[in-house]
């Protein structure tokens, strides 16, 4: 398939494909006019890393990642044993940014908290 058969069953642009490819996550043969071709494989690829994009980690990691990802249906698994280590690291680094993004929510809270009402609701400046 094309590049925009792919873009629109993946429900992404073009653009983000061929950033994709210029990441290494995927791999398109070529036409012998230069076009890109896609196997039915490449649409689960953009699947698994949409997935460990949304779960934070970097093209840069995913790029590591991938060959040793698998899917066990709709859940994408790790296959090889040796990156256990590397997803736990990537999940304690989620977790501490998680942890920062709620003190930063306390402290804004605080603030919220401490604003001086008027007779709109809020304090003018």
């Amino acid at each position: 398939m094309r590049i925009g058969e792919l873009a629109r069953r993946a429900g992404v642009a073009p653009r983000l494909l061929r950033y994709y490819e210029e990441q290494g996550l995927l791999s398109p043969q070529r036409t012998a006019a230069g076009y890109r071709e896609y196997v039915e494989a490449d649409l689960d690829v953009v699947h698994h890393v949409r997935t460990l994009l949304a779960a934070g980690l970097s093209t840069a990691t995913i790029a590591d990642l991938l060959p040793c990802m698998g899917a066990d249906g709709p859940r994408l698994v790790a296959s090889c044993p040796e990156l256990l280590d590397d997803l736990h690291r990537e999940r304690d680094r989620l977790t501490a940014m998680i942890d920062e993004l709620a003190a930063a929510r306390e402290g804004l809270d605080a603030v919220i908290a401490g604003a001086v009402p008027t007779d709109a609701g809020y304090a003018t400046c």
